[in-house]
């Protein structure tokens, strides 16, 4: 629990203002967020919207409103963070369904998140592929999930609520959730 009590700190100091704190706590929650844009988007929004952007564009407007962020607990704060997230995920995808974005402005958008993942990441070819196929294969196993048991896995797994937790947030109740949760990974 020593993990939970660290991020606890410095979600406190944060909110005191304290900008190593804030530095601290995005190094510690950006994988999550990276891994919940990617699993949320979808193929259709994937195909139009980096999750680079995405990430970015909640990171500063989490930066922003963090101060107002009333400390509950550490699920409280990731429950908090990827409401954030989701939001910002469901909008994109109204803009996007509202035909506003060009062709030809989405292939320049994917062109630069693909030369992006190629500077970030300092695997070896084979490596980078092997890594390539596995999200890919993460992608469309979510893909292919109910919504339900999309974010049931989502908040369970990758946030770390418990199934009660879970069910609290989703309005079902905890075996509901189990069940959720475990038909989608058999799926």
């Amino acid at each position: 629990m020593a993990t939970q009590a660290t991020t606890e700190q410095l979600i406190l100091s944060t909110t005191a203002g304290d900008g190593v704190a804030l530095r601290d706590l995005l190094v510690r929650t950006l994988p999550e967020v990276r891994a919940f844009v990617r699993l949320q988007l979808g193929p259709r929004l994937r195909a139009r919207e980096t999750s680079s952007d995405l990430v970015q564009s909640v990171c500063a407007e989490v930066l922003a409103d963090l101060s107002t962020f009333d400390y509950r607990g550490v699920h409280a704060f990731k429950g908090w963070l990827f409401r954030r997230v989701l939001n910002k995920i469901r909008a994109k995808a109204d803009f996007h369904g509202a035909a506003r974005r060009s062709p030809a402005r989405e292939l320049a958008a994917t062109a630069i998140d693909q030369e992006l993942m190629r500077c970030y990441r300092t695997l070896s070819p084979s490596q980078h592929a092997m890594r390539h196929e596995d999200v890919a294969r993460l992608e469309a196993a979510f893909d292919e999930l109910t919504d339900e048991q999309r974010e049931a896995i989502v908040l369970h797994r990758l946030i770390g609520m418990s199934q009660a937790e879970v069910g609290d947030a989703l309005g079902k109740s905890e075996a509901a959730v189990r069940n959720l949760v475990f038909r989608g990974l058999a799926r």
